[in-house]
């Protein structure tokens, strides 16, 4: 064992560390993923809590459900160097980086085709009606200044 394994976080270190919420604590120590100790009210979290919240994040973020990450969690065997856990692990990582790839495709399609039809609109508008075009107030204000000097207001405008 290590120092780092006998020491502990208060709920705002680990919030603050990992830009979680003391209300996502809370929520993953009630569904058993997390079981910070106590001193009176306040939580005290260890390094192992500390563990589990990183792969409870990690999970998440790549779209495991927590019941996923409960079991994998489950399977942690540190004697073994986890290899049981990383067994299951993988195919279910494999399988979901195949499925976030699959999803980056359809949103860069999504993209393409909002990019297009973007572009269509503005020629269409560009063609027959031109100041209905975003920024074409700006335009036209800063044209009017440019034509009409006098009309414009100045920064450094003397006062008579």
């Amino acid at each position: 064992m290590t120092a780092d394994d006998h020491r502990t976080y208060s709920i705002r270190q680990l919030c603050r560390e990992f830009g979680a919420t003391a209300r996502a604590l809370r929520f993953y120590e009630d569904k058993g993923l997390l079981d910070p100790a106590r001193k009176g009210q306040t939580r005290v979290y260890s390094s192992r809590d500390r563990a589990r919240l990183k792969l409870i994040l990690r999970g998440r973020r790549i779209g495991f459900t927590l019941a996923e990450i409960q079991e994998m969690m489950d399977l942690y065997d540190r004697k073994e160097h986890n290899v049981h856990q990383m067994a299951v692990a993988l195919p279910r990582h494999r399988a979901r980086v195949e499925a976030l790839k699959q999803q980056l495709d359809d949103i860069k399609g999504a993209i393409e085709t909002a990019e297009e039809a973007c572009d269509w609109m503005e020629r269409t508008l560009a063609e027959h009606r031109p100041d209905l075009l975003p920024g074409a107030e700006d335009y036209a204000r800063l044209l009017k200044e440019r034509m009409n000097p006098d009309d414009s207001p100045r920064p450094f405008q003397t006062r008579a």
